[in-house]
């Protein structure tokens, strides 16, 4: 049984309404992002209705959603736990929006659970703490939220889907979440390929689980096993199956079986100070809001293994200019460029990372420019430390994680493995378990 993952199954994209306020954004930027959400406009839209994945409008950005705890980025917590939700709105109207917490099953697709066996309170709520921004040249309103919250609290383990709506109750954009409860003990091993022709390039996953509190009877059809990379919703592996038991455990120990390319390093930039060019970041210019120049990168695939301290595609809101980045954390509009000559006129490329949770837009696609010989985009980021990747996108809209960038086994990467659990008559899937482990610990 093979469950190697050569590259990412992307499909949940669509493209939401774009915003008709002035942004302070200029023009010739707006009309490129407009004219590539056109082109592929339809497609996204198909394929966002399949998964219920919702990217925002162009005038949501920064959406943070993640555990209180600042080292945790995925929002995944123990049942029980808060999760913290915040976005701006560079539109800056301090509109009334709202937010719908729906139970999924394992799929990801609603399940048919009423919102009372899984919640109490309000599915539905607004969103009570919102502010203007002061002290920036680009003006915003921030939102944030909690949950659970006084007004709602969550009862039993799964997935779930929050939607957050505007004030006519149309979907803006929507995110995933998990509640667990550790009923069992997971614990996961990172090796590398016993492949020769993958040992320098990929990473195998092994686990266990322990089991000694619950009586399973069909443990091959009651329990499923989701694996992830870093936390991206695309790299995921489902459907593995034990390969054996033995008493109360369950062996995963698949010989390659269950297989990433490790990829490699997050590239990175920070722009606490806005102001002022530092490491990665050629220039800085101020026309209406501030601009970042980032260095040309090189695609690396052909190039030598080279160590990147990162923090796994994820990042950290922060400035040197305030205190309070939430409301005083200014934007920049990034303009990246990319030197890959190898792919002329194939593949799409991408700049992808958790700072858009993962997904593949027009706004994040990269252009070829003739003249420079480099594919290029400009994107705006609130102030912050931020990892990034490139990655190539085929027509069939297959996520390629290493053919820019290359795969190395000595890449830094998380791995997280997740356990369902549903017993023969139950309606909803639980989530009874969580294990985690790191490559820097390979095994072999």
């Amino acid at each position: 049984m093979i469950f190697c993952s050569p590259y990412y199954v992307k499909k949940q994209v669509t493209i939401a309404q774009h915003p008709t306020k002035q942004m302070h954004i200029n023009s010739a930027t707006i009309k490129k992002i407009i004219f590539l959400a056109a082109i592929i406009l339809c497609f996204f839209e198909l394929q966002g209705q399949q998964n219920n994945i919702i990217p925002p409008p162009l005038h949501i950005k920064t959406i943070e959603f993640k555990p209180l705890d600042p080292k945790a980025y995925a929002p995944i917590v123990k049942l029980g736990e808060k999760l913290r939700l915040s976005f701006d709105d560079i539109n800056a109207e301090q509109r009334i929006y709202s937010y719908k917490i729906e139970h999924c099953d394992y799929n990801w697709q609603v399940s048919n659970l009423s919102s009372t066996e899984y919640m109490t309170g309000y599915a539905t709520d607004r969103f009570r703490d919102y502010q203007n921004s002061f002290n920036t040249l680009q003006y915003y309103t921030h939102y944030e939220l909690e949950i659970p919250n006084k007004n709602n609290r969550i009862k039993i383990s799964g997935n779930y889907l929050i939607s957050v709506l505007d004030d006519s109750g149309k979907i803006l954009f929507t995110r995933r979440f998990i509640m667990y409860q550790p009923k069992v003990n997971v614990a996961v091993t990172a090796h590398r390929s016993t492949d020769p022709s993958k040992i320098n390039e990929q990473h195998s996953i092994q686990f266990q689980i322990n089991h000694p509190n619950l009586l399973l009877n069909d443990p091959y059809q009651e329990i499923k096993v989701d694996v992830y990379q870093n936390n991206d919703w695309n790299s995921v592996i489902k459907g593995i199956k034990p390969k054996y038991t033995r008493g109360t455990q369950l062996w995963y120990n698949y010989v390659d079986g269950i297989s990433y390319w490790a990829g490699n390093e997050y590239l990175y930039f920070d722009t606490k100070e806005i102001r002022n060019a530092t490491n990665n970041i050629f220039k800085t210019r101020l026309d209406n809001i501030f601009n970042t120049y980032l260095y040309t990168n090189e695609a690396r695939g052909s190039r030598p293994y080279a160590f990147y301290p990162d923090v796994n595609g994820n990042f950290v809101l922060r400035t040197l200019d305030a205190e309070d980045v939430s409301l005083e954390g200014d934007y920049s509009l990034v303009h990246f460029s990319l030197k890959y000559d190898e792919n002329f006129d194939q593949d799409d490329v991408y700049i992808y990372g958790n700072y858009n949770d993962w997904q593949i837009t027009p706004e994040n696609r990269m252009i070829y420019n003739p003249d420079s010989g480099l594919y290029e985009a400009t994107m705006l980021f609130k102030q912050g430390f931020y990892n990034y990747t490139y990655v190539a996108v085929n027509k069939d809209f297959r996520i390629n994680p290493y053919k820019v960038e290359g795969s190395f086994y000595q890449t830094e990467n998380e791995y997280t493995v997740i356990v369902y659990y549903r017993k023969f008559g139950d309606r909803y899937d639980q989530v009874i378990g969580l294990g985690s482990t790191n490559s820097e610990r390979l095994r072999n």
